[in-house]
């Protein structure tokens, strides 16, 4: 039997899961908001839906039709967790010990004083973003307990890779340089969060946390000046986070300050990270924006 994979949100983190699989000759469905990216996705061999917080899809008998794992990426909103809310009884039904991997946050566990974190601490969310999730991973793990599904979350760090980085920032003109004495984040390159999620398809472990994010958690002015420092071009001025104006979305970032441990990724799924630390994955990330130009010289 082919195994199917059935993405709800085929967005950064799920498209490289699903890429990976399909190359191994999975079949690969998953859901979108726009026909332009459902087109897109069919173009790819991936079996497009359309799906949002209000517009379940219509044909979920179609799309979940042979599907042996789910992944899912999209994010609560004030309904809770939109895939539970239109579709939990759709999946109920799944076969017994159907795999189904979460998308979360590290946000669920809040603002630890700069301290360490492990998927045995208790969730302390700060905000309300972090209380959806909290809520969120909960329906799932009750979901999977209720109807034998085999549920799996993975608390991912701040996300970054390609397109989506640090070096883009510097570039695009928008970086700064904002100190909050003592604050820390966890970060994750896309890349690992696919070979994380793909590990625990392999050796699953219903009902498991996993903390995802490399080993060094890091100030982010530090980022952003490595980051000029690979372009050759002079960082921002620092701004003291007190005066510095922030967006609310920004400034809740800057709530919670915390080391995220990753011991478990490593001991229990085998994961070796291919960027362990932001400089090894800013250095990938540059070097492969120096073959791009490269290549695109040549073109000219």
């Amino acid at each position: 039997m082919t195994n199917k994979l059935f993405c709800f949100g085929m967005g950064f983190s799920a498209r490289l899961v699903a890429d990976a699989l399909h190359e191994d000759g999975w079949k690969i469905a998953g859901t979108t908001r726009s026909p332009d990216k459902a087109a897109q996705l069919r173009s790819h061999g991936i079996e497009p839906f359309i799906f949002a917080d209000d517009q379940p899809i219509e044909d979920i008998r179609a799309a979940l039709k042979g599907v042996t794992h789910v992944l899912v990426s999209a994010p609560p909103g004030g309904m809770g967790d939109p895939v539970i809310h239109h579709h939990g009884s759709d999946l109920a039904i799944l076969p017994h010990g159907t795999w189904i991997g979460y998308l979360s946050t590290t946000g669920v566990y809040g603002d630890r004083d700069g301290g360490e974190v492990t998927e045995d601490d208790e969730l302390l969310p700060s905000g309300k973003r972090g209380r959806r999730r909290v809520a969120a991973e909960k329906a799932w793990f009750d979901l999977g307990r209720r109807h034998g599904l085999c549920v799996q979350s993975f608390r991912l760090a701040g996300i970054y890779g390609p397109g989506r980085n640090a070096l883009e920032t510097v570039k695009s003109g928008r970086a700064r340089r904002i100190v909050k004495p003592g604050q820390v984040f966890s970060r994750i390159n896309v890349h690992d969060i696919a070979q994380t999620v793909l590990a625990s398809i392999k050796q699953p472990n219903c009902g498991a946390a996993y903390n995802v994010c490399d080993d060094d958690a890091a100030p982010p002015q530090d980022v952003i000046a490595h980051a000029c420092g690979l372009l050759g071009v002079d960082p921002p001025a620092e701004q003291d986070f007190a005066s510095a104006t922030l967006s609310p979305m920004a400034a809740s970032f800057y709530e919670d300050n915390k080391r995220v441990v990753n011991t478990r990724i490593k001991q229990e799924l085998g994961v070796k990270l291919r960027y362990p630390d932001y400089q090894a994955g800013l250095l990938a990330l540059y070097d492969q924006l120096l073959a791009k130009n490269t290549a695109n010289g040549d073109a000219d």
